[in-house]
């Protein structure tokens, strides 16, 4: 069988689904191809929507705590997992049918399949073996299943292939030692648990376990978590961290995991003290960061450049070094994010269709962590910006959190730092470059920091906005002003 299209697209993930939309909406043909039995990749299936369910569900367990501290006597009888479970998988199923039926009212036909670029540009489609394993059994409504083989011929393809999890060097996952996706299809809440890693993955699942009563540990390889993000921030975190039950084991080197099925597993580390240490583990969770899905047999054939990493060498557009073929996401450089993705895929079809698109600015792509509290970050460090050219007068500004009245009512701590500076091609006016936020909500409150980065607002200009009183919103309204020289309830 053959298909003759404008756009085929490998990977029905947020930069697949994302580049569809926006090409079929400016008039394209389009096809999807995807090896799951499900759209939506892994943030859908078994990442951010399926994380971010769990933890947004537990933290009922904080404010009730929080509740009998300030007089509101509650108690907790016990965690119906098979409830959450089957909560988790109602938001999941809702967002997947939810973005079925915007791929079927665009046009866009997907076919379930292993996909394979060929040297003639065009896919070779043959019956898929992937399967996803949170949503294991159940099918996309409007996915066709491609029964023998398949040829698509397009005038262009994007490869969106997403990534899997990096197992520790030498040691895969095996038994007790899990990954990310087994970890959410955990039918239990542990005794206690093992996470190696200090990112993004590993400190949701820390959040998320010791607040639903798992003696949680935290092996991480500095003296804090977030190594390469703004220290007093990540040294913050690392702090409530701590105060909320997570037990943090820093400087350590992974030298092996004992594992069995049933039994758990050893983990074996070696500190600056300590040559032979050991901690034990329900389950060991390994989140020490995720690769690019590039080593397929049939990338090794074509001229698309990719490095040493796996990473697919692109132009600021997503073109690839071969004619037609486009790149995006996981794949590419730049942080693994869905939102990143997402950008990515509207300039990718945008350009295709004769726009004159802005390539992604990777400055302004927020960084979150759904931890409690959360961490929140765009723009540059302080310490980034003053060895970048880019920047002049470059400025840090610490706002005392404790003295915004939500941040006291919430019973969280936190942090707000506001980096300033000129831009080198705009100087004289001074800009926020930086925005890094601990607290309740700083997933939404970095927002602000990212418009005001994206549009090089004036800071005098930015510190002049009203902002709702009392809001945590507050906080960036006060550092603002305080960067600008008009501090308001702070020295």
């Amino acid at each position: 069988m053959e298909l003759n299209v404008d756009l085929a697209i490998i990977g029905a993930g947020p930069g697949g689904y994302s580049t569809a939309l926006r090409a079929a909406e400016l008039g394209a043909h389009v096809t999807l191809i995807e090896r799951d039995a499900v759209v939506g990749g892994t943030c859908l299936q078994r990442g951010c929507i399926p994380t971010k369910t769990l933890i947004s569900a537990v933290r009922t367990i904080d404010e009730m705590n929080y509740g009998r501290e300030v007089g509101i006597e509650a108690h907790l009888d016990a965690i119906d997992f098979g409830k959450l479970r089957d909560h988790r998988t109602h938001i999941v199923d809702e967002m997947t049918h939810g973005l079925e039926g915007l791929l079927a009212s665009r046009g866009i036909r997907v076919f379930r399949g292993n996909a394979a670029l060929q040297a003639d540009g065009s896919v070779l489609v043959t019956p898929s073996d992937g399967r996803d394993a949170v949503q294991e059994g159940k099918t996309s409504e409007d996915m066709k299943d491609v029964d023998s083989s398949l040829t698509i011929h397009a005038t262009d393809v994007v490869l969106a292939l997403g990534s899997h999890p990096t197992p520790l060097p030498g040691i895969p996952f095996n038994g007790a030692l899990i990954d990310s996706t087994q970890a959410l299809a955990l039918n239990t809440v542990p005794h206690n648990a093992v996470i190696i890693g200090s990112g993004s993955i590993a400190l949701e699942f820390a959040s998320l376990l010791s607040t639903a009563g798992c003696e949680t540990t935290l092996l991480i390889r500095h003296d804090h978590v977030l190594t390469y993000s703004d220290r007093r921030s990540a040294i913050v975190l690392n702090r409530e961290l701590k105060r909320h039950g997570v037990n943090i084991i820093t400087g350590t080197q992974v030298t092996g995991v004992d594992t069995s099925v049933n039994l758990g597993a050893t983990v074996h580390y070696s500190t600056a003290n300590e040559q032979d240490a050991t901690v034990r583990g329900e389950i060991v969770l390994a989140a020490i960061g995720r690769m690019p899905n590039t080593d397929q047999e049939w990338l090794k054939g074509l001229p698309i450049t990719i490095d040493d990493h796996g990473v697919v060498q692109t132009d600021p557009y997503g073109r690839t070094s071969m004619d037609h073929v486009w790149a995006l996401g996981d794949i590419t450089a730049g942080p693994m994010l869905a939102h990143h993705a997402f950008e990515q895929g509207y300039v990718i079809a945008e350009t295709i269709a004769g726009l004159n698109p802005r390539p992604v600015n990777e400055m302004t792509v927020p960084s979150v962590i759904f931890s409690n509290p959360e961490f929140a970050s765009v723009g540059v460090t302080a310490q980034q910006a003053k060895t970048d050219s880019r920047f002049l007068n470059v400025k840090e500004t610490l706002f005392p959190v404790m003295a915004n009245a939500r941040m006291l009512m919430t019973g969280s701590a936190g942090s707000m730092c506001v980096v300033t500076g000129e831009y080198a091609d705009q100087p004289g006016t001074a800009c926020v470059i930086g925005m890094h936020i601990v607290s309740p909500d700083a997933s939404d409150l970095i927002a602000e920091g990212q418009q005001l980065i994206a549009n090089r607002i004036p800071l005098h200009d930015a510190a002049s906005n009203i902002h709702a009183h009392p809001t945590l919103s507050e906080m960036v309204g006060e550092a603002l002003l305080k960067a600008d020289g008009r501090p308001f309830n702070t020295r």
